[in-house]
């Protein structure tokens, strides 16, 4: 089945006449910043029968950019038995068109940010230690540098590992 692109107005107008709008971005994602009808439903739990339509015409699938729908445009048309739509631009194209989105600011940022947050922040921090103290301290941004190597290669981040568990995250995972 081919999945339709539509813009934020047309999606907007599309739910309100009983479309069902579901978040395919991660959990944390659509906890901090979300539109308000938007169901999540993320992407890696997404198989057929796991969107709750019930019983609409429509779906309109979105995540933040537009990009990961596009992507995936295949297997979110497959998850319904209705007419599928793709929201065009996504949650960014929503805000840009000044239709209101909910915000959590409550909500830690979203796990893959924070992961760019503290590697960065561990390489930058290695360098300078590098140049200032002893230049031991680049091992420090190798072994960062390797660590997102292999998370890219293996798809397993200990650093998202280790982040998940830390306070803020426990809380707003589990609530």
């Amino acid at each position: 089945m081919s999945v339709a692109t539509i813009s934020p107005q047309d999606a907007r107008d599309l739910v309100a006449r009983g479309a069902v709008l579901v978040d395919i971005r991660s959990a944390d994602e659509h906890a901090r910043e979300r539109i308000g009808q938007a169901v999540s439903v993320p992407l890696e739990r997404l198989s057929a029968g796991a969107v709750p339509a019930g019983g609409a015409a429509a779906v309109v699938f979105h995540c933040r950019s537009g990009q990961r729908t596009r992507l995936a445009a295949q297997v979110l048309g497959a998850s319904v038995a209705c007419d599928a739509y793709l929201l065009d631009g996504g949650l960014d194209a929503w805000k840009r068109a000044g239709l209101p989105v909910v915000v959590d600011a409550r909500q830690p940022l979203a796990l893959q940010r924070q992961v760019q947050l503290a590697a960065g922040a561990l390489i930058v921090l290695g360098c300078v230690l590098g140049a200032t103290v002893s230049p031991w301290f680049h091992a420090l941004s190798g072994a960062v540098g390797a660590g997102l190597v292999f998370a890219g290669a293996s798809g397993f981040c200990g650093m998202a590992r280790v982040l998940m568990k830390m306070p803020w995250n426990r809380r707003a995972l589990a609530g």
